[in-house]
């Protein structure tokens, strides 16, 4: 059997290298109309930014090499210009020579790929108007670099756009990204883009969202090939225009189908070669596959264009094993993706909301953002998720952005969705786990749990973009992340405080509850409607609201020049500095309010912390009124430069009268809760309030001594000593206690993580001004005298004195 195969790269040579390894008599010949015929094309942005220093890195295999391991006939630079199905020929161009000639077959593969779209545009022709497509394009583009151009205009902000504009940064290139949506990365719904947007404005990228190309025209109207050192204008169509060394388009491919049309065989609407399940079109010894090629869409069943290399490597295993006689099929495509902007990954699988709109097909959706890995070790950051899903739990899409993980988790979802598997699946996969790689409970199987939790009516999901206009939305997340914003209108009380304060709320309302990324939303649900009340989940919680609630700029400011360079001590004369990489929310925040309390007006902090912090040390520092100089982020951490500044003023009116006060009935003597009561008390008194911590019955053993005091006592009074842990080093976990075990373990992992013990969280307390207060009434009960107490108690008082303090104050916590 003779095949012809017309095309390499990812269908053309993984359908041929297939056929070889089943059938050594097979003849086989490949016609490709450039050089390579197998080259990594997703690589080529890396080549530009050095990222990928060698260029011959990209061939995966030279012609020359495919030759020898494969006895196969390539021939490079040889242009196949129509196809003869009656005749059972090609004609061939050959390029180099220009002959034509004509070559037989008994089987033909069609792996003719796609083609950059060029929109007819003035000056599009210009020789600086470039592309991204092959190696001889990556070639062009990166000798502009090495010669010293400093200006880029990259048109397109889907994957190749995002890729080229990061790599030309990575050279110091200053870069214009122009894309017609009003967001970079289209094939993601616009709020889970917005992350992305932001990255790349931090990378120095200025974007210009939602706005179109009318032309190009180099300045003085100088020919380029006379005049290579002057610049490309280019203009949009809100008039604005881009001095630029070069431009590069990215605005999406079409499917080279022109031969098969030629040649009488079916295209799609979107000019794709119609093929069945075995990759056949209508003329039985004809096969197509790769980008020019209408595949099914495994969501909705219609035929999709999905220019993907995974894709086209099965598709030409497929056709290879059909030519056999294997009988294999290709049920369709997921569109599974994935792209790294800076320090962030997309990824998708399936639908958007968006298509599923469009298409008119129900769904559901919900958000979260669920933790890489543990958050007991260090470097755990938060992913956004967007689960897309039907009423019977079936699979619509997915979508994650974050630092880490984001491709472990698409493709657990996409083999899922590949498998039929629904969502309630997704929560029992049994995933690996060990702290530095996941959760007991991945972030998979969280978006399995929380869309089971919907569909079972457990939880009833309301989205920031819809909320309910009479419900009462409440706050349920701690005093020192409300103050980096909050939703207009919501009423605050902690979680911790609700069950106390239920008369404060509403029985005839719907009251939508929200925290920072939806987990303690869903318990302050789950509290609510056991007590009988209306209640709803905010899906995502704050972080969701944030990306759903801020519009996409149409453009950043248009500065231009060199990028900045990175900031350093001396520029601000800085003598502070706090890392808090170890720190877990609220810690980070806190620690913050307590180091920028200690310097004078206009001293300079520099902090170092994880990217997702990043947002909120800027939320809390214009929420306070001090002002970020700078922020520089760096794979997964950031550093900032924060100035203090003299006038300190909540933007959602929460600032701190001075007459605010909290009081903490500190009643327990457990471990985990005590360390509870200290983290929000020095929450709560790093944003201005007046803390007092009132300690009765078990809880004065935080304060005892230790060693003890030598006092008299009666039996009982000692007796009580003894039974009773002497101070904050000996106190026990409220469970897990295992003989000590437990509590030790607890103790270990906390010094292990950098989290602060009972007693110097005490100090630290004091250090911020939380006043002591011990019960007098219980101390008596009790046996314990005031000599036994920490020197840092304020005061030994009754019952009189914590009534006047809880009269006219703020909160009142009980612990």
């Amino acid at each position: 059997m003779k095949t012809v195969i017309i095309g390499g790269v990812a269908g053309g040579a993984s359908a041929a290298a297939r056929l070889r390894r089943l059938d050594e008599k097979a003849e086989i010949i490949m016609f490709e109309r450039g050089e390579f015929i197998s080259f990594a094309n997703c690589g080529l942005p890396y080549h530009v930014g050095n990222v990928i220093p060698e260029r011959s890195s990209l061939l995966v295999v030279t012609p020359k090499m495919f030759r020898a391991r494969t006895e196969i006939d390539v021939r490079t630079r040889q242009e196949v210009t129509a196809i003869n199905r009656e005749a059972k020929t090609v004609t061939v161009h050959n390029l180099d020579s220009g002959d034509r000639y004509e070559e037989t077959y008994d089987k033909l593969v069609l792996a003719t790929g796609s083609t950059p779209i060029r929109p007819p545009l003035p000056g599009i022709d210009d020789p600086d108007v470039m592309q991204l497509w092959s190696i001889p394009d990556m070639d062009r583009i990166k000798a502009h670099v090495d010669k010293g151009a400093k200006r880029a205009v990259v048109v397109g902000a889907g994957f190749i756009g995002l890729e080229v504009a990061e790599n030309l940064r990575e050279r110091g290139v200053d870069v214009d990204l122009v894309e017609l949506m009003p967001q970079v990365l289209p094939t993601l719904d616009v709020e889970m883009a917005r992350p992305l947007g932001i990255e790349l404005e931090r990378e120095g990228v200025r974007l210009h969202l939602g706005r179109k190309v009318v032309s190009f025209h180099r300045q003085g109207g100088a020919d380029a090939s006379q005049q290579t050192s002057s610049s490309v204008t280019v203009k949009l169509d809100d008039d604005t225009e881009l001095e630029t060394d070069f431009v590069v388009l990215s605005i999406g491919v079409r499917p080279n189908s022109e031969l098969a049309g030629e040649a009488g065989l079916a295209l799609s609407a979107r000019g794709g070669i119609v093929v069945d399940e075995h990759l056949c079109t209508a003329d039985p010894d004809v096969f197509a596959v790769g980008d020019a090629i209408s595949v099914k869409d495994l969501v909705t069943g219609e035929p999709a264009q999905i220019p993907l290399a995974g894709p086209a490597n099965r598709q030409g295993r497929t056709v290879a094993d059909n030519l056999c006689g294997r009988k294999s099929t290709y049920k369709g495509s997921l569109g599974t993706a994935i792209v790294k902007v800076a320090s962030l990954a997309a990824g998708s699988v399936g639908q958007t909301e968006q298509r599923l709109k469009a298409a008119r097909l129900p769904y559901r959706k919900l958000y979260l953002h669920p933790a890489t890995h543990a958050t007991y070790y260090p470097g755990a950051c938060q992913i956004a998720m967007k689960l897309l899903y039907a009423d019977d739990g079936r699979i619509l899409g997915v979508q994650a952005v974050g630092h880490d993980g984001i491709d472990k988790r698409i493709d657990v979802i996409a083999t899922a969705m590949r498998n039929n598997l629904t969502v309630r699946d997704l929560a029992e996969l049994e995933l690996s786990y060990a702290p530095p790689f996941g959760s007991a409970k991945d972030a998979v199987n969280f978006a399995g749990m929380a869309a089971s939790n919907a569909l079972d009516g457990l939880s009833d999901v309301v989205h920031a973009d819809d909320l309910p206009s009479d419900a009462v939305l409440l706050d349920v997340r701690e005093a020192a992340e409300v103050a980096a914003g909050k939703v207009p209108g919501a009423l605050h009380i902690p979680l911790g405080q609700l069950r106390s304060r239920l008369d404060e709320l509403p029985k005839d309302q719907q009251i939508v509850a929200y925290c920072k990324v939806g987990i303690r939303g869903y318990l302050a649900e789950r509290i609510l409607k056991e007590n009988g009340f209306n209640a709803a989940n905010m899906s995502g919680g704050m972080m969701t609201w944030d990306m759903l609630q801020t519009p996409p700029a149409a453009a950043s400011p248009s500065t231009s020049g060199q990028p900045a360079a990175p900031a350093t001590e001396d520029d601000f004369n800085t003598r502070h500095s706090i890392d808090v990489t170890a720190l877990q929310c609220p810690g980070p925040v806190v620690r913050l309010g307590k180091e920028i309390e200690k310097l004078a007006v206009g001293e300079v902090l520099k902090v170092h912390g994880n990217a997702p912090f990043r947002s909120d040390l800027e939320a809390w520092c214009g929420s306070m009124g001090h002002t970020v100089l700078k922020a520089e982020s760096s794979g997964k951490t950031f550093e900032a430069w924060v100035r203090k500044e003299e006038v300190c003023a909540l933007r959602n009116g929460l600032t701190a009268p001075p007459n605010d006060t909290a009081t903490i009935v500190m009643f327990s003597n457990d471990l985990d809760k005590v360390m509870a009561a200290f983290i929000i008390a020095t929450g709560l008194s790093s944003l201005g309030t007046k803390v007092t911590m009132f300690f009765t019955f078990w809880g004065l053993n935080v304060l005892r001594r230790d060693p003890a005091p030598t006092v008299r006592k009666d039996i009982l009074s000692r007796m009580f000593g003894w039974m009773m842990p002497r101070g904050a080093r000996k106190l026990a976990l409220s469970k897990m206690h295992m003989l000590g075990m437990g509590t030790g373990m607890m103790k270990h992992v906390m010094a292990k993580k950098n989290v602060a013990s009972l007693p110097e969280l005490i100090q630290e307390a004091r250090e911020l001004g939380v006043r002591f207060i011990a019960c007098d009434m219980a101390m008596d009960v009790m046996g314990i005298q005031r000599e036994e107490l920490l020197e840092q108690v304020d005061e030994v008082a009754g019952v009189a004195n914590f009534a006047a303090l809880t009269k006219d104050g703020g909160t009142t916590l009980f612990i």
